[in-house]
């Protein structure tokens, strides 16, 4: 039971992943006994007949893909980029191209939602890119579009892209809530 737990746990965490002191206290085991199951779950994962591996980055345990599998994956990724995108991938595309570059945190802080799992797609299709590294504390990756994104949406530049509108009564209504809500009581 154990092994089915740490294995949804290792999915739900995804690129970020669990250390094993995060897995231990989750699953109420030693750390001597979180070692044992780390060792067990990897030799199930090492049989030929699976699709995924455990692998330690940083001290944190991931499940990754196995490299012998590659060539599945790519044919998988060049199908991908020609398939229609979703609308929250759409969202994200939208974010990132009016504000680049941009973290992944501001991504989400605008959508509402996390966007971990479509920015991780969307840099598999190729439509995004890593522009460098916040000076905000964490240092996050930020994002910017790429070649592909304006080849896929047939533009020649970013500056190509619809301006925006935003309706005078919204910018005057945000700012009287920003106003109201921070205005200093006497």
């Amino acid at each position: 039971m154990k092994l089915g737990i740490l294995e949804g746990l290792l999915f739900v965490m995804g690129e970020d992943g669990l250390a094993k002191q995060e897995i231990a206290k989750i699953l109420e085991i030693s750390e001597k006994d979180t070692d044992e199951l780390l060792k067990e779950y990897q030799s199930i994962l090492n049989k030929e007949d699976r699709g995924l591996k455990l692998v330690c980055l940083g001290n944190k345990y991931k499940l990754s893909t196995k490299e012998e599998h590659k060539k599945y994956y790519e044919l998988l990724a060049n199908q991908s980029v020609c398939s229609v995108l979703t609308q929250a991938s759409l969202e994200v595309l939208a974010i990132i191209a009016y504000n680049e570059p941009i973290s992944v945190g501001k991504i989400d802080e605008i959508r509402g939602v996390s966007s971990r799992d479509i920015i991780r797609k969307l840099l598999f299709r190729g439509l995004i890119d890593v522009a460098g590294k916040s000076d905000l504390p964490g240092k996050p990756m930020l994002y910017k579009t790429t070649d592909k994104f304006l080849d896929y949406f047939n533009l020649s530049s970013i500056n190509e892209l619809p301006k925006l509108k935003i309706p005078e009564d919204t910018l005057e209504e945000e700012t009287e809530l920003f106003i109201t809500k921070y205005k200093e009581k006497k």
